[in-house]
């Protein structure tokens, strides 16, 4: 789990020249798991920068999309959801979004439309509230899973939660409100030159986003309680050297780390058919990804206990700096 350091990452590019008045700086989006905050950064730029699921707590990692415009450059830090941690893990993503909340530009706050105000949103609210310094955008998600009466009546029940720079309702399935969404966070930005080139989406490593893709695609038709309990880590990633011209050809070897056997079962599934469609489902998307074709080789491991363990912990790539 990567240190995240935004006052590195705010040097200017050597760029000849960029429009006055133009913006750049950070947002990140906070919310409790599932709300649809990667999905939302993924229709901001524009491609799929983070990896969805309909498992909560998907994301464990700081993803950083670049979004550009021709009068900004907004660049969307998709956290992990806040959450009562119950394991070390927990606590260290739970300290991961703490830190960059005093870090970035603008906070988009993600409600959904289709779901009554919880407990969990007026935690954040309250948590939110003490960034005084910071604005907060309130983003309610999933519109279109709610009808119009239902998204008024959201839009009610979120402006009394808190005091919010702005509201903005929002689809990132159908589009709507999308591009309304990145002005606003946009309107809220410091003017200042790009910090990125115009071509990049994200600064993750190629590493990373397979190994995301990975764990997507393990994530879907498990039990509720194991896709906490998986984490995945490429070993070795390397072009093949006999590849022909004409055919280029990535080889990627990767390990699939559960905490105990009765997973590995599961994830493996009978004769091994439920692994094989997890690396069919994942060499599709990382061929996309990297634009080659990929020879992808699976392996499923037992770390005990790794999301308690420092060691494991470490070893696996969830360092104790966040």
């Amino acid at each position: 789990m990567d240190d995240l350091d935004l006052d590195k990452l705010r040097t200017p590019l050597a760029m000849p020249s960029y429009p006055e008045g133009f913006r750049s700086g950070f947002a990140c989006f906070v919310g409790r798991p599932n709300v649809g905050k990667s999905t939302l950064m993924n229709a901001l730029v524009g491609e799929k920068v983070a990896i969805t699921s309909t498992r909560p707590q998907t994301t464990r990692r700081t993803v950083r999309g670049i979004v550009h415009r021709d009068d900004a450059q907004l660049i969307v830090v998709d956290t992990p959801g806040l959450h009562k941690p119950r394991t070390l893990l927990g606590e260290r993503l739970d300290s991961l979004v703490r830190s960059t909340l005093v870090e970035v530009d603008v906070i988009g706050f993600c409600i959904p439309a289709d779901e009554p105000i919880g407990r969990g949103d007026t935690y954040i609210a309250r948590e939110l509230a003490a960034q005084r310094q910071t604005p907060v955008v309130a983003l309610v998600t999933k519109t279109d899973r709610a009808g119009r009466a239902a998204v008024s009546e959201q839009l009610v029940a979120v402006e009394r939660l808190g005091e919010w720079a702005d509201i903005v309702p929002v689809s990132a399935q159908s589009g709507f409100q999308v591009d309304t969404a990145a002005d606003v966070l946009c309107g809220h930005l410091p003017e200042g030159p790009p910090l990125y080139p115009g071509g990049d989406l994200t600064d993750e490593p190629e590493e990373m986003l397979v190994a995301e893709l990975i764990r997507e695609a393990s994530l879907e038709g498990v039990r509720d309680e194991l896709p906490h309990s998986i984490a995945v880590v490429v070993e070795e990633m390397l072009p093949r050297e006999d590849s022909r011209d004409d055919r280029e050809m990535v080889d990627i070897y990767a390990s699939l780390y559960v905490e105990r056997p009765s997973q590995k079962a599961i994830v493996i599934g009978a004769k091994g058919a439920r692994l094989r469609e997890v690396g069919s489902v994942a060499r599709r998307h990382i061929e996309a990804l990297l634009g080659t074709k990929v020879y992808l080789d699976l392996r499923v491991r037992v770390a005990k206990d790794w999301q308690r363990d420092p060691k494991q912990l470490r070893r696996l790539g969830f360092d104790q700096q966040t």
